[in-house]
């Protein structure tokens, strides 16, 4: 049995909008449904993903901009090893993921709470839950940028400029 073959075998595609944006609907309207149902039941949500998620973001934010330089062996860098380039693209993909479900959770959980706003438990956790989203939507923005800092010049088909 020959095996056919595929000019992408062995190469990772970039991160589609697709699947982000199914995990963001989907888990959106998971934990909206949730929050709805059983909201008195749940306990209160912890601000400790908003630092967290920003101090994730930050450093892909930082280590793109490092990697890109590395790769386009700019002067006063040093060429970066394929394998950690390959790292650091499965970082991104990982995180692009994360982010997507965070902003689809709690932005689900912040607008199952817009109801509820003038009460302070509710409004506290709405506030919350927006901050976790909105830095998940940092998070995913980084990680995007993480895993373009990775690609080689010359080989990016859909940029003008780097002809393939």
């Amino acid at each position: 049995m020959s095996r056919q073959h595929n000019e992408h075998e062995g190469s990772v595609r970039p991160t589609g909008w697709r699947l982000p944006l199914g995990i963001v609907v989907v888990s959106g309207l998971i934990a909206y449904l949730v929050v709805e149902r059983f909201y008195g039941s749940l306990p209160l949500l912890p601000w400790t993903a908003i630092p967290t998620l920003l101090l994730l973001a930050l450093g892909e934010i930082v280590t793109a901009v490092h990697t890109r330089r590395r790769i386009r062996r700019m002067p006063g860098t040093e060429p970066i090893e394929p394998l950690s380039a390959a790292r650091l693209v499965a970082l991104a993909k990982a995180s692009a993921l994360l982010g997507a479900l965070a902003i689809g959770l709690f932005g689900g959980m912040a607008l199952a709470l817009v109801d509820m706003l003038d009460i302070p438990s509710p409004r506290t956790d709405a506030l919350t839950a927006a901050g976790t989203a909105l830095a998940g939507a940092l998070l995913l923005g980084a990680a995007i940028f993480l895993e373009y800092a990775c690609r080689v010049p010359g080989q990016d088909d859909e940029d003008p400029r780097h002809p393939a």
